[in-house]
This record gives structure tokens, sequence and C-alpha cells, in this order.
């Protein structure tokens, strides 16, 4: 399993209130929106951000999202770890498989794979 990019998560009141600081003091460009993510970018080096108001298909908002090229794998893997698995490993809609785990000191990981 290889990790391919990880991403923080800002949970927001409103994504276009707060969009607006990001993309005028940072440069950053929207590079998708749905509503209740949306994610940005600066355009040279393709580091992102998002922003979520409430996760639409999960428990609880992740703070981070680490997409891999295995996402079985690290499922298992926090499985044998005995990690809190908060959001099961499930296809969503837009074209991901996901799970969500609660490492030891709170924080919810969303680990995702493109489908």
């Amino acid at each position: 399993m290889t990790v391919r990019r990880i991403m923080p998560i800002v949970t927001v009141a409103d994504i276009a209130t707060a969009s607006r600081h990001h993309t005028d003091i940072l440069g950053l460009t929207e590079v998708m929106n749905h509503g209740w993510i949306a994610t940005f970018a600066d355009p040279g080096s393709g580091l992102q951000l998002s922003l979520m108001t409430t996760d639409l298909t999960a428990p609880c908002n992740p703070a981070i999202s680490v997409e891999v090229d295995d996402v079985d794998a690290a499922y298992a893997r926090a499985l044998a770890s005995g990690a809190e698995i908060v959001h099961e490993l499930q296809p969503e809609e837009w074209g991901v498989r996901r799970f969500f785990y609660r490492d030891a000191d709170g924080t919810v990981v969303n680990v995702l794979q493109h489908l």
C-alpha cells in the first residue's frame, strides 16, 4: 500500500464564506465542490485543502484525508491494529471507497481510494 496524498480538512459553518479567505489570501483555486465539501489547490504545487460543513454519509467529520492506492489493505491494517473504525469501508457515489478510523488521540482519519 502506498500513500498518494494527505490533505487537511477544516470543518466550517459556511463553505462559501470560508473559501473566500483561502482563495483571496492564499491564492488557492477551487478544484471540487459537492456543496458540503469543497477542495482547493495551489496552482503551482498542487497541494490541497478541503473545507467541510457536515460529512454527507458519515457519522462525523474527519480531520484528515489520506488517499492510498489500496484501500482494502489499509482497512485490513486498521482492523489488525485494533483502531476504532468510525465509518466502515464503503463505496461513495462520488467515486471513492473509504473508511474512517480514530487514532489514539481522537483524530478521525478518512482513508480513501479513487475508483
